[in-house]
């Protein structure tokens, strides 16, 4: 891969082609994700909401990702803990508030399916569905339809470590390395498959496999957002020019219990969670912000305030909205005349 030419004396974030109002705003994106996400774990204790499934300590990746990519021209198909990654490309807050309390507003599928499973038409995030790995071939799809069409247009596809052992995988892998597909194959490995450590379910890097496949394999360290991005938008580039796709690894931890519904202190320990939660990316990139000038403590105060009325606002609405109607209940299931009846 490529290496993109450093700026003599420039900041990280400004060697990379990130203006300084680009490395603040992922901040401030990765603040959003991280109360979003907090709220709704406390939604779930409270009886408010049924299951909430969190992405805590992945949000500096996902972040990196999303700002890597061309938001007018891909296609993205995240998987269930991107919300991080969903909010970088143009999903609110009430949106996925209204998705936690399943109501009928909620753009993803009018509350009919489980939070994270994410869906917007109008920001490309193709509708993802239960089983694990199904996006995989999806998104070969459509780095197979670009091609074809000569749209510069790049597909992402996200999934968890224990997804790269499924079929489903191997496949989208196989066909895209043999079509040269414009697609970023993206493995965030979070240590854990529900309950089952990494060390049961694969003896060597994932991002290894890419090899097999004839494309590149690369693995990044999830906390460093700046590094993340650079292999990111080196990937894209490749991408974009036609020399096919590329595997990354994105190395991180899920310091939450797979679910709320999940009692992860039977299968770890708490000390191991907590060795991990030092290495949370959020205050190191603060720390970076602060130390080049562009942030403050004063201007953490205001986007913490921000940031709450926002999630407030946001929850207010949610939890006040009404259902789904039930003679919608049949709506995008069967098949449906001009005038929208059922048939």
């Amino acid at each position: 891969m490529t290496q993109t030419p450093a700026v003599k004396n420039a900041p990280r974030h400004a060697a990379l082609g990130l203006t300084d109002e680009q490395a603040v705003a992922m901040y401030e994106k990765m603040v959003l994700a991280r109360k979003f996400d907090e709220r709704s774990q406390l939604l779930q204790r409270a009886g408010k909401v049924n299951f909430h499934i969190s992405g805590i300590n992945q949000e500096p990746s996902q972040v990196a990702m999303a700002f890597a990519m061309d938001l007018k021209n891909d296609w993205f198909l995240p998987y269930y803990r991107d919300y991080a990654f969903v909010l970088s490309v143009g999903m609110t807050v009430k949106e996925l508030m209204l998705s936690l309390f399943a109501k009928g507003e909620d753009p993803n599928s009018a509350g009919r399916q489980m939070p994270g499973h994410f869906s917007a038409r109008r920001l490309r995030i193709v509708t993802g569905s239960s089983p694990v790995t199904t996006q995989v071939p999806h998104a070969v799809g459509f780095a197979l339809a670009a091609k074809m069409r000569g749209e510069p247009s790049v597909s992402l596809v996200s999934f968890g470590e224990g997804s790269s052992n499924q079929g489903d995988f191997h496949e989208g892998c196989n066909f895209a390395g043999v079509m040269k597909l414009p697609v970023l194959f993206v493995c965030q490995n979070n240590g854990y498959a529900i309950s089952v450590p990494l060390s049961k379910q694969t003896a060597g890097r994932i991002c290894d496999r890419a090899l097999g496949y004839g494309f590149p394999g690369v693995r990044v360290d999830g906390n460093d957002p700046l590094e993340v991005y650079r292999v990111f938008k080196e990937a894209h580039e490749r991408a974009l020019a036609g020399e096919g796709p590329t595997l990354l690894e994105v190395m991180t931890y899920r310091v939450t219990p797979h679910s709320t519904s999940d009692n992860d202190l039977v299968y770890r320990t708490q000390e191991e969670v907590e060795h991990h939660r030092a290495k949370d990316g959020i205050p190191a990139y603060r720390r970076y912000l602060t130390e080049i000038g562009l942030w403050s403590d004063e201007r953490e105060q205001e986007l913490l305030a921000r940031i709450r009325r926002e999630v407030d606002e946001a929850t207010a609405y949610a939890e006040q909205a009404g259902f789904q109607p039930i003679e919608d209940a049949f709506r995008h299931v069967y098949a449906e005349d001009a005038d929208g009846e059922a048939r």
